[in-house]
């Protein structure tokens, strides 16, 4: 294991579990309907990042595309709530 899969492995996930805990927390907690909507897509991107850093520590590069095409669909679906709550008059 060479110094870059450690530093994903030791390094990385622990911060992004971290991460996960806090916006799992502003997503139940987040007093509008925008705050939940961007604490779930932190929280998508924040797994992202996690299969990332399992990509990169075992070297799974077929993961590589599994995660780009989440991250897409996580962008299509973060326009689509913001274009919805736009037209409901939540974009306050």
């Amino acid at each position: 294991m060479n110094l870059l899969q450690a530093a994903a492995l030791y390094v990385a996930m622990p911060i992004m579990g971290l991460g996960l805990l806090l916006a799992f927390a502003r997503a139940m907690r987040g007093p509008r309907l925008p705050d939940r909507v961007v604490a779930l897509d932190l929280l998508v991107m924040l797994g992202i990042g996690i299969m990332a850093a399992y990509a990169i520590a075992f070297e799974q590069e077929s993961l590589l595309d599994i995660i780009t095409v989440v991250a897409l669909i996580n962008f299509l679906a973060t326009v689509s709530f913001a274009y919805y709550l736009e037209q409901r008059g939540m974009s306050q």
